[in-house]
């Protein structure tokens, strides 16, 4: 007979980890009357068979109801045999003398013992549900199936581990709770599927781990972190760590209500590990970080911040654009429970949470999804459709579905299970063309021959949809450089359906105006303007993002021509067109005080600056105008509609100036004047409606905000029956140098 009733061939295969499918081997396996009882325990050096005693119903005390709890005590059955060094162990009990619940007393070197139940005696921990909706890619929240769980399975506490590994020969949990051992723990393989799964029983939260997994040639694979971890170890550490799963937050009314199209949404992005550092030079920790941000973006009237990304990545250098954790809150500032609470201190200020989400691409980091099971996973085969040359990543397989359910879920997790309000998806152009920076020989056509990547536009209109049922009142931002048309329209009417679009266009032509010196600014107003012609084709934020402060590209007030005084007030003018400009707002953390230097992830912004009074005053001017814009429904309600947004001077690029009206639903206007010129303006006339007068509510150049307080007219300029601008009344205003001026009908 065989050794423990096992081939030679099946011992090799056990001790060299290279066995496939472990139950049908180790645990308790019957033959006839008598069931074989096998495990593998490297580094053992007996092992023995013990049914668990039923504990006996403890007396009730007479002076307390309580009774004590009782401990079970184990009755011995029999020694195993070692059948190879490597700690296989075998023997073979009459079928009614071993308990089904029964455990292993396992004696090492030094006289240490352990008693632990045998994992390989525990039926499938997955349901057949979960299974068959994951095949087929319509299990909306993977997350709740994939991953470590600690749960009950069949009387016994532990962890159930499941990933998705579908040409993997072979897949084993390795961890601190097994000594990284890839022959103690090899999982089950449901083939039907391509799942792996094993209830590890006793493995508690807090335990670190990985997956071994050999591929279809049974060659080992670098160890590979758990692709639904919802935590993971510091880097450079890689592993996995087992936390628990965030319950679902509800949405409240009044979340939901500031996403809105007609809602005042003002802006602030931040990138945590370089806002402010701690006195050490380190990071802040989210303790720190919920004390301090919410309270300054609050203070500032911003309505939300948005995050640079914090899914865990190995390289500070991404900024956390190279995920390895789409699941798993960064470790850099602490464990996960602290971003639990920083969301919750951003709601109880009123502020909503944008965290930025990068379904495009990942790094080809040997411990995360590149080649996950040997083969081309998560990613395309092909590298004229899989590979990232500008960014040297690799593509998500988008039009395979377990790629697309493990996409959408996490999108999904974010928002329902963390509480945050709203995804900015990074990279979508990327996504959309399968040209996308590459030369005429370097990519594949679609299926009809096209550019377009049909399975990416499939894969971002099913998650909208998702997202906009699953989690109402969440939103999604999408950065999209392209002409590509509807990006912020339904599906169902053949956009892509996000709720909102960066308008890039608009950010890169008004800088480019504001670069000119202000003498040659006439020659390049459709720069200031041509963002009008299509302001209302999407629905559109207006970003001065981090990507416009980096690599060499300089700071906003480096971006100024002109000495420091027209720097400066260059800038007050422009925040003052953009904050009256239809479109939602974003601002990259220091712009808001005028940071001097371009941002660098690796040190805090200078927040010295604020002590002169040029930084201070624009702080204070950012202050007033998320003010104004959220006071000011002519600001907001319709910003996103023709109707919200009239232009009153068709074209004085000769001197610089725009002249427009906001208007609410109910029709109540806001006059903005913007001159972007050093010099004053003696008596422009602006033509307006009605015989109201007009009161100055914000002026750039007032010097609250560091501006030269030029002479003008008094605050409330009055109406007079002089036609301008094709209307029968107008108003005659000085307008100060480089400054937007912003009036409000007197009623």
């Amino acid at each position: 007979m065989p050794a423990g009733g096992l081939s030679q061939a099946e011992i090799e295969a056990l001790v060299r980890a290279e066995h496939g499918d472990p139950f049908a081997v180790l645990g308790p396996h019957r033959e006839l009357s008598t069931i074989w009882v096998r495990a593998l325990l490297p580094g053992a050096l007996a092992v023995a068979v013990v049914n668990p005693k039923p504990a006996k119903p403890a007396k009730r005390s007479k002076r307390s109801k309580r009774a004590k709890q009782a401990k079970p005590s184990d009755e011995p059955l029999g020694a195993l045999a070692m059948v190879h060094p490597d700690g296989l162990f075998a023997g073979s009990f009459p079928a009614a003398s071993l308990a089904k619940d029964y455990r292993l007393a396992v004696d090492y070197p030094l006289g240490h013992r352990e008693v632990i139940d045998d994992p390989y005696r525990f039926g499938a921990a997955m349901f057949d549900l979960d299974r068959h909706l994951l095949g087929e890619g319509t299990h909306i929240r993977p997350w709740q199936v994939f991953g470590a769980h600690v749960v009950e399975h069949e009387g016994a506490v532990g962890v159930r581990f499941a990933l998705w590994a579908p040409t993997a020969s072979r897949a084993a949990v390795i961890g601190d709770f097994n000594h990284w051992d890839p022959r103690r723990h090899a999982m089950r393989f449901h083939p039907g599927v391509g799942i792996w799964e094993l209830f590890v029983p006793g493995v508690q939260l807090g335990a670190i781990y990985k997956y071994a997994i050999r591929d279809q040639h049974l060659r080992a694979l670098p160890d590979k972190a758990d692709p639904y971890a919802f935590a993971a170890e510091l880097r450079p550490a890689t592993a996995s760590v087992i936390a628990s799963a965030p319950k679902p937050i509800p949405r409240s009314p009044a979340r939901a209500r500031a996403n809105a199209h007609d809602a005042p949404i003002s802006i602030y992005e931040v990138h945590l590990g370089s806002w402010r550092r701690a006195a050490d030079g380190g990071f802040l920790d989210w303790a720190a970080l919920t004390a301090q941000l919410p309270a300054y973006a609050a203070e500032l009237g911003f309505t939300h911040i948005e995050l640079l990304p914090i899914a865990e990545h190995p390289f500070d250098g991404s900024w956390g654009y190279q995920v390895t954790g789409m699941f798993a809150p960064t470790r850099r500032f602490g464990a996960p429970a602290g971003f639990a609470a920083f969301v919750a201190a951003c709601h109880a200020r009123g502020l909503g949470v944008i965290v930025d989400w990068v379904p495009a691409h990942f790094p080809n980091d040997e411990h995360a999804l590149a080649h996950f099971d040997g083969t081309a996973l998560y990613e395309y085969a092909d590298p004229r459709e899989g590979h990232h040359k500008d960014w040297d990543t690799l593509i998500f397989n988008f039009g395979r579905t377990e790629v697309r359910n493990f996409l959408i879920g996490s999108a999904l997790y974010w928002l329902e299970c963390w509480g945050v309000d709203g995804l900015r998806v990074d990279a979508v152009a990327s996504m959309l063309y399968r040209d996308y920076s590459r030369a005429p020989d370097e990519w594949i056509p679609n299926v009809e021959g096209g550019r377009e990547n049909l399975e990416a536009v499939a894969l971002i209109r099913r998650m909208n949809e998702i997202v906009s049922g699953e989690a109402p009142g969440a939103i999604t931002v999408a950065e999209e450089s392209t002409t590509w048309p509807a990006v912020s329209r339904p599906s169902s009417s053949g956009g892509l359906g996000f709720d909102y679009k960066w308008n890039l266009g608009w950010m890169h032509d008004s800088l480019a105006y504001l670069a000119h010196p202000p003498i040659h600014r006439k020659f390049h107003h459709d720069k200031l303007t041509f963002g009008l012609v299509y302001a209302f084709t999407e629905n559109f934020v207006l970003p001065l993002s981090h990507d416009e402060v980096v690599h060499g590209k300089r700071s906003l007030i480096g971006k100024m021509p002109g000495d420091r005084w027209q720097q400066f007030a260059n800038l007050r003018a422009y925040f003052g067109f953009m904050w009256t400009h239809p479109g939602k707002k974003l601002l990259f953390m220091g712009g808001e005080f005028a940071q001097l230097r371009e941002w660098n992830h690796d040190r805090g912004l200078d927040w010295e600056l604020l002590a002169t009074p040029e930084h201070g005053g624009m702080q204070a001017l950012i202050r007033d105008l998320n003010a104004l814009y959220r006071g000011q429904p002519a600001l907001h309600e319709l910003d996103c509609e023709a109707e919200g947004f009239e232009r009153i001077e068709p074209d004085d690029r000769d001197h610089s100036v725009l002249v427009f009206l906001r208007k609410a639903k109910d029709g109540a206007a806001v006059l903005v004047v913007c001159n972007f010129t050093p010099v004053p303006r003696m008596g422009y006339r602006v033509g307006v409606s009605g015989e109201h007068d007009w009161r100055e509510v914000l002026n750039t150049d007032s010097s609250q905000y560091g501006g030269s307080d030029y002479p003008t007219d008094p605050i409330q300029r009055a109406s007079e029956p002089i036609p301008a601008h094709g209307r029968p009344r107008s108003v005659a205003l000085t307008l100060p140098p480089l400054a937007t001026i912003v009036f409000t009908p007197c009623r």
